[in-house]
């Protein structure tokens, strides 16, 4: 799906790119969480974060805003996995609803659960917006 962006994401891109060095895929604004999330083309979150955090914390700061860098990937399967980082995904199954609803049910290790669906659900609601926004996914559950 072709994704479109603001004048204001694109704006938070190119401070990214000035930061970071990275060009930015796409740039996600979260108003309820008051969290930017950037999608950066594979190979390029460690250097987008940078050297124990130091880019993100200086994005932050800059922003007055959280900052997430979350890795592009192909396939669904790499995509989700990267976006429940640090948490282990063992398993993904991907319905189509008789009402032609998409849900994604994610599958994580055990330990990893809390991490996975993070505080108040935050990262099962980073990974909705996301995932709405590439694969037209509507609701996302993790088990």
């Amino acid at each position: 799906m072709p994704v479109k962006l603001t004048s204001e994401e694109l704006r938070y891109i190119a401070l990214l790119s000035d930061v970071t060095g990275v060009s930015a895929k796409d740039c996600i604004i979260d108003e309820e969480s008051g969290t930017i999330i950037f999608i950066v083309p594979p190979g390029q979150a460690g250097l987008a974060v940078g050297a124990k955090g130091k880019n993100v914390k200086r994005l932050s700061k800059i922003l007055g805003r959280r900052i997430e860098i979350v890795e592009y990937a192909d396939s669904l399967e790499d995509f989700v996995k990267n976006i429940f980082l640090p948490a282990r995904v063992l398993k993904i199954r991907l319905n189509k609803m008789p009402d032609g609803r998409k849900v994604l049910y994610v599958k994580v290790d055990p330990e990893d659960r809390g991490i996975a669906i993070g505080k108040n659900g935050r990262n099962v609601a980073k990974a909705k917006r996301i995932l709405s926004r590439y694969y037209g996914i509507d609701t996302v559950s993790v088990s």
